[in-house]
């Protein structure tokens, strides 16, 4: 049998066979002094931050002490999110698969009352829940919680900002006097201090300094943001090695929009936010852990407790806050004894957040630099000699030789010109060789102080018409996310949009001609585009005047 620590708590034999069977031997510092502690029923107040193992810390001691006999509520523990709800009641069933007769109940808004009022007639003597449906449940009378001995509160200070507070001070009140309490929490403000005061019984307060600055398996680096950053987004997919991405925004539409482009241009991407009924969220969780999806657009409140193991590359779309929430986010990859990548998108008015985090966490960030296009060229070169390998290999291709063999094809004599041509044909809207990008520089703006184009760079744009206007309700954003993500055509190559009813106006500089010859099967709004070359741009242009308007 292993030799395991966990022997000298005094744990039951069945926890101890469990640990070992997971391959669970060592405990960490705050499973250390909290397991005693708790095992004893007193009450504990542990400040550490997520991934300390504080889940394993409050679970096997409670396990420990809990009687199967008796099928009334016996733990309760409260947690911030749907997410750490279902891993903390998994953990808790992992943990008790040798202890026979105990049953564990998760309860958490977006999942139907039939299901929840189902499992409650099966009398769990565990209950791990998020504040909101608790209470409604509490309030509709389908739930008794006078027979509690444990109560454990989770990630206190991530209620507290989400808001669930009173919620958790409300559930607290209904529940008899007498039972152990633990909380967690990584900070400590002034209301989760009142908590302890009020409703706990002289804890033993544990502190585990923060590992924040220990995160080896990371490589950390930043870009500084020129241009627009879906444009950045899609260069680095399309040059990072990944097996999976998690893509870290600040808004739930983000993730939808950003999910959305992502798809549009091939990738095998998902939202993840707060708004999707849980289904669906849990169908997503699902399909990304197995490797049916790729990348996951992701707000920090919808990740908690998200634990992938495939996850080797975290992007911070939009820069967080703070050290506390980097350290959480970047944490989801580099696990399981892996390598990760972490990079970070930093605007210039955010580049003291940048070195904030550099000083909290101790560590230098390397600059990494936006993939220019002969690199973007050979990163798709390289996939398309794998498909061809791939397909050399895997296919019979005997029909398709001896279609090349029939009297359309024998015309083609020259056999490169046929391969460059089905080259051409095959490379679709991602064009293997990308014309040179004309970088214009931030400061100039493409304007001079009497807001008139410089005449360098106005002379060498292209006036196209586009098919669609106003009154389809297309807006710049639609036409400029089509121009840079599906075309391809640098942010900084597109000059003045201009909107009219039925059509829009766009600039673009002259070296992409190539690529909009391609651009067939393009759609904005469900509507198929075709981009029109303004010859005569000059009288157009006059009549039009106001399209040189910044």
């Amino acid at each position: 049998m292993t030799n395991n620590n966990f022997v000298q708590f005094g744990l039951h034999p069945n926890i101890i066979k469990t640990l070992n069977n997971i391959g669970y031997v060592t405990p960490s510092p705050i499973q250390k002094k909290c397991i005693p502690y708790l095992l004893l029923r007193k009450d504990v107040l542990g400040i550490a931050q997520t991934g300390s193992g504080k889940t394993a810390a409050f679970i096997l001691p409670l396990l420990n002490n809990l009687n199967p006999i008796i099928k009334t509520i016996q733990i309760l523990i409260l947690t911030p999110t749907r997410e750490l709800t279902l891993q903390i009641a998994k953990a808790t069933s992992d943990f008790a698969k040798f202890l026979h007769g105990i049953n564990v109940l998760p309860l958490y808004g977006g999942q139907s009352y039939h299901i929840q009022l189902k499992g409650l007639r099966l009398k769990p003597q565990i209950i791990v829940a998020t504040p909101g449906r608790l209470l409604d449940h509490i309030n509709r009378k389908n739930i008794n919680l006078s027979t509690i001995c444990s109560l454990v509160l989770d990630e206190a200070d991530e209620m507290l900002r989400m808001g669930f507070i009173e919620d958790v001070e409300n559930i607290l009140s209904t529940i008899p006097k007498g039972h152990q309490t633990a909380l967690f929490s990584a900070t400590m403000p002034y209301r989760i201090k009142n908590i302890t005061k009020k409703f706990m019984n002289h804890p033993y307060e544990i502190k585990i300094k923060s590992n924040i600055n220990t995160i080896p398996n990371i490589n950390q680096s930043y870009w500084i943001v020129r241009g627009k950053k879906i444009d950045g987004l899609m260069r680095f997919l399309e040059t990072e090695n990944f097996d999976a991405v998690l893509v870290f925004v600040k808004t739930k539409n983000a993730t939808l929009e950003i999910s959305n482009i992502l798809n549009n241009f091939g990738y095998n991407s998902a939202p993840l936010n707060g708004d999707m009924n849980q289904n669906i969220r849990e169908q997503t969780l699902y399909n990304f852990k197995y490797s049916k999806l790729d990348i996951l657009i992701a707000t920090d409140i919808a990740a908690r407790g998200l634990d992938v193991e495939r996850i080797n590359l975290v992007i911070n779309y939009d820069i967080p806050t703070d050290a506390e929430s980097y350290t959480h986010r970047i944490g989801r990859t580099g696990r399981a004894g892996r390598t990760g990548q972490a990079l970070m998108f930093v605007d210039y008015r955010e580049k003291r957040l940048l070195k904030n985090i550099e000083r909290i966490m101790k560590v230098k960030i390397i600059e990494k630099q936006l993939p220019n296009t002969t690199l973007l060229s050979q990163k798709r070169l390289e996939k398309f000699l794998l498909k061809i390998y791939e397909y050399s290999t895997s296919y019979d291709l005997d029909q398709y030789k001896q279609i090349l063999l029939t009297q359309p094809f024998k015309k083609f004599i020259d056999k490169d010109i046929l391969s460059a041509i089905l080259l051409k044909i095959a490379q679709g809207n991602r064009p293997l060789i990308i014309p040179p990008e004309t970088y214009i520089p931030k400061k100039s703006h493409k304007y001079n102080i009497n807001n008139k184009y410089q005449k360098k760079y106005k002379y060498n744009m292209i006036l196209y018409s586009i098919n669609i206007g106003k009154k389809d309700g297309v807006e710049v954003r639609h036409i400029v996310g089509v121009i840079i993500n599906q075309i391809l055509i640098n942010s900084n190559d597109i000059g003045n949009i201009k909107l009219f009813d039925y059509y829009t106006t766009v600039e673009l500089l002259k070296n992409n001609k190539d690529l909009i010859k391609d651009t067939k099967n393009i759609k904005i709004l469900n509507k198929k585009i075709t981009f029109k070359l303004i010859k005569n741009a000059k009288s157009y242009l006059k009549f039009h005047k106001n399209i040189y308007n910044k």
